[in-house]
């Protein structure tokens, strides 16, 4: 039998719109890097939702690391993949299975996942950034959950975890209106582990990772596996938020979002169309 060297990334040849290294032993770091502060397209929501399963698999990796490169971590879904989900239902459903994917993919690896949260965090980077089991997050960090604003359920991964990091009252607060979080405000209410400034943050997360990759593998993953049956009870109220959410976005609401958004202006929403 061949063994790969540690430092080897074949296995994660399949998701090119990721970039990937190894900075310690037994740590891959995995980075978000694309155009218009890491926006998501339609290619790299599918590998945002799969990578997990390679992570899973990799005997050389202990602990993985997520984190955005410049100067944001992720602005979230591209126009572009937006556009595409409102105007082809196949798309829609596509996107739908991919956010599940992401969601459960990140949940159900085995390997402790380390975020490094740092500017804007939206979106699909947000989902895996605040479902990863240590979130570091920079204290002028801005978190939002940008959902109803744009005209949607708050679906992606707000049900299945808000309420049970930061309680209902904040969840429903934060979730109904779209209001930004700092880093600071974040920790304070329990949405994330730790807050350091904005310059620490890539060099803290990197030490959780290595403090994690230096203990006994097994029994960490263990906690994971069992700590992460909080959120595995809430699978229900996942399904039907991002049910609802992809039920909006065929309605004039999310068009009117988007819009809204692209010529940055507030949007005018029609209302429900029954009681």
């Amino acid at each position: 039998m061949t063994i790969e060297p540690a430092n080897d990334l074949r296995a994660y040849d399949d998701f090119p719109g990721l970039t990937f290294d190894r900075p310690s032993d037994g740590v891959l770091r995995i980075t978000l890097d694309a155009p218009g502060l890491n926006s998501v397209n339609q290619e790299v929501h599918r590998q945002l939702a799969d990578v997990w399963l390679a992570v899973d698999r990799d005997p050389a990796t202990r602990v993985a690391v997520l984190q955005g490169a410049g100067k944001g971590f992720s602005s979230g879904g591209s126009f572009d993949m937006i556009d595409a989900i409102l105007d082809d239902y196949a798309t829609r459903l596509r996107v739908m299975r991919e956010a599940r994917d992401l969601v459960f993919n990140v949940i159900n690896c085995s390997k402790p996942i380390v975020s490094a949260i740092h500017g804007p965090a939206v979106g699909a980077g947000l989902v895996a950034g605040l479902l990863a089991d240590v979130s570091v997050v920079g204290r002028n960090a801005k978190i939002i959950d940008g959902h109803t604003r744009l005209g949607v359920a708050a679906g992606d991964h707000a049900a299945i975890c808000w309420p049970l990091l930061c309680g209902m009252a904040k969840a429903k607060y934060y979730l109904l209106t779209c209001d930004p979080l700092s880093g600071e405000e974040a920790e304070r209410i329990g949405l994330v582990s730790l807050c350091v400034d904005d310059d620490q943050v890539q060099d803290r997360a990197l030490a959780v990772a290595e403090q994690l990759a230096g203990g006994a593998q097994q029994a960490i993953r263990w906690t994971k596996q069992t700590l992460n049956n909080w959120y595995r009870a809430q699978s229900g109220a996942f399904d039907a938020s991002i049910a609802y959410e992809m039920v909006g976005f065929g309605g004039p609401d999310a068009r009117e979002g988007l819009a809204s958004h692209a010529e940055k202006r507030d949007p005018v929403f029609e209302g429900p169309t029954s009681e």
